[in-house]
């Protein structure tokens, strides 16, 4: 028999530390109702759950980026349905100013509708924001630009005789029979597919020519000839390369470049074709919308000819609008099936990371009952094994 060392004792003791241990981390994850409550519980499921912990709340904020989003475009959306109505005005004057029963008093009075009616289109473009942030004056607009000229019809000399040639974009084209006119020039530019243009012939007689590629473009002195005569064309839309620094990026991911870019065109008078820079007929004044100063001119409708040509041209900005607002709506509804897939996402994501991080509490209930009993029975033991050295004392009697 030996009293130094209670052998059992210290047995005893070491079992009702173990259990006393495990108790309190049953304890603990049933509070806090964590499988994983520091990274001694489980190391590698700490690192897998931290990581799908960033994934789930990146695609939180990404859903909430892309409400906002969706929130952006219904207000660039809705200003260009107020366009569009001002548009459909404008167009309804200018039909009406191209009847002869007007007189040129009656049409001066309708071009002051006109006149401000686009100064109106150009406050929408220049005023309409979303958090500060101006949408439809081309500040938001990345997307290259293709460059457009206009050659006037008093610079085209196309008729029958083979003698008659126009060079354009610096091939030389030669009228005929079937191919003469403004449109006979066109369809020729048109089926020369090394030339740099597209034509369009107009209704006035002048020519449009839109550059094939996006992007800053200068013609040069011998592009276009009336003969062997250069002719220097009106530029209608400066070329821009393109500028991913202006463009709206959406982030609608968790991750780097898991974005949406969109770009909004320029929606103003100009951009529109409805009015043009300068100052010189007061009768055709148009203001950026913000003041008083004219800074362009409407287009007329002072004379049955002009009022007819506007006609289409009003057309055309009509065209232009509803392809913009058609490409907004696009994006909204893309945007909302995002929001549709970022929730599936999450959902899942928060599944697994729940299996991983989350505690069985039936499982850890049972568990804690076990370390329980186990710790209640070890104090019980160690009270016996406490008491088997006083049978020492039994020897001395």
């Amino acid at each position: 028999m030996r009293i130094n060392h209670n052998i059992a004792a210290l047995n005893t003791y070491r079992q009702l530390n173990t259990a006393s241990t495990n108790q309190s981390k049953s304890m603990e994850k049933l509070s806090s109702g964590l499988r994983i409550n520091k990274a001694g519980d489980d190391a590698a499921g700490l690192a897998i759950s931290e990581k799908m912990r960033g994934q789930i709340r990146g695609l939180d904020m990404a859903s909430k980026n892309s409400q906002d989003a969706i929130s952006l475009i219904q207000t660039a959306e809705g200003a260009l349905n107020e366009t569009h109505d001002i548009l459909q005005r404008m167009r309804e004057l200018a039909v009406q100013a191209s009847n002869d029963t007007n007189t040129t008093s009656d049409r001066e009075e309708i071009q002051k509708e006109i006149n401000q009616m686009t100064s109106e289109i150009n406050r929408i473009g220049n005023t309409t924001e979303f958090n500060t942030q101006k949408l439809l004056n081309n500040d938001k607009n990345g997307a290259a630009v293709k460059a457009e000229y206009k050659l006037a019809a008093a610079d085209i000399t196309f008729a029958t005789a083979t003698t008659d040639k126009m060079t354009i974009g610096g091939k030389e084209y030669t009228a005929s029979a079937s191919d003469n006119g403004v449109a006979g020039l066109a369809k020729l530019v048109n089926a020369d597919a090394t030339n740099k243009y597209t034509a369009t012939a107009n209704a006035d007689g002048t020519l449009t020519l839109t550059a094939k590629t996006a992007g800053v473009d200068t013609p040069a002195a011998t592009d276009f000839k009336e003969g062997t005569t250069n002719v220097t064309p009106t530029t209608v839309t400066t070329g821009k390369a393109a500028d991913a620094t202006k463009s709206l990026k959406f982030q609608i991911g968790a991750n780097e470049s898991q974005s949406l870019t969109l770009d909004i065109s320029d929606m103003r008078a100009v951009a529109l074709g409805i009015s043009s820079t300068g100052t010189s007929d007061a009768k055709l004044a148009v203001t950026d919308g913000t003041s008083n100063t004219t800074t362009e001119q409407a287009l007329s409708v002072l004379t049955h000819a002009d009022a007819s040509a506007t006609v289409t041209k009003i057309q055309s900005a009509i065209d232009k609008v509803s392809a913009e607002r058609s490409k907004l709506g696009a994006n909204q509804n893309r945007l909302e099936h995002t929001i549709n897939n970022l929730s599936t996402s999450s959902e899942n994501l928060t599944a697994a990371e729940s299996r991983i991080r989350d505690v069985d509490m039936a499982k850890e209930m049972m568990n804690q009952t076990k370390n329980s009993i186990l710790s209640q029975a070890a104090q019980a033991m160690l009270a016996q094994a406490n008491q088997q050295p006083q049978g020492v004392l039994q020897l001395l009697r």
